[in-house]
């Protein structure tokens, strides 16, 4: 099943979603872009319905694998249910790109002369409500299991980007905080044996400001932490999804394992 478009949500829709919250695995997820929902109000952001089914409204695919990595895993996921061409999730409220004017080949009329009140409501009402879902998710993880838990965050990347294609199947991506991305790397899971093409921070990095919600959530508090970026062609269809999700998850319980024996019943307890 091809992942559905959406273009609104009633008054009543939650910004943010916990799935699975009572999950006790070691693990809590995080899916910022699983939704290209527009709030009322919005109209269309003055964008065409082939924008806002592209992948510079969301991340196809991501919320399937998340959620059935959540359920692989016993994992809580906090999933964001609004496009992040309204705000982005994954951006701190001064960065430029957290309300975009332009994504890649697109202008975002709705963006493009927004008000200091207009981009402050954006934060308090999208940003602010996200985040605080996630610490949460995080506190309670952390006071009730034995290994404080990890925190992965779940994304898909275009093909071809601005006309360039992509060979890439998955980035595992970190910042400062490699600890867990190493682990993963290492795992037999995402081994060559299976011919795919898996590569650290790509296609995108640190320097791309990409790494926020791994930052406040996971290195700020030196909870391990990592993001997973699968090529969104790869997830297009439900076994996709199903498959990738089987793969990350055994990617992510072989990397935790191998972490085990360390420190890492401290990490993540500040």
């Amino acid at each position: 099943m091809r992942a559905r478009a959406v273009v609104e949500q009633s008054p009543e829709d939650a910004v943010v979603e916990v799935i699975n919250p009572e999950g006790r695995g070691a693990v809590v997820l995080a899916c910022e872009h699983a939704s290209n929902a527009i709030p009322p109000g919005l109209g269309s952001l003055g964008l065409s319905p082939a924008a806002l089914t592209s992948h510079v409204a969301w991340d196809p695919g991501a919320l399937a694998v998340a959620r059935e990595m959540a359920r692989l895993l016993d994992a809580p996921l906090v999933a964001g249910r609004v496009s992040r061409l309204v705000y982005d999730c994954n951006r701190p409220p001064e960065a430029p790109d957290a309300m975009p004017a332009r994504s890649e080949a697109y202008e975002i009329p709705g963006n493009a002369a927004l008000t200091k009140a207009e981009r402050r409501r954006r934060v308090e009402t999208l940003y602010e409500p996200f985040h605080a879902a996630l610490a949460a998710c995080l506190k309670t993880a952390t006071s009730t299991r034995v290994r404080a838990p990890a925190l992965v965050t779940v994304h898909s990347f275009t093909p071809v980007y601005n006309g360039v294609r992509r060979t890439l199947d998955l980035g595992v991506l970190h910042d400062a905080d490699a600890r867990l991305a190493d682990a993963l790397l290492a795992t037999a899971a995402l081994g060559p044996a299976h011919g795919l093409a898996v590569c650290r921070n790509e296609p995108y990095g640190p320097a791309d400001g990409v790494t926020h919600t791994l930052v406040r959530h996971g290195t700020a508090w030196r909870r391990l932490n990592a993001m997973l970026e699968i090529r969104n062609d790869r997830i297009a269809d439900e076994i996709d999804q199903r498959a990738w999700a089987a793969r990350l998850a055994e990617a992510v319980t072989q990397a935790l394992d191998a972490l085990e024996g360390t420190d890492a019943v401290a990490w993540g307890r500040r």
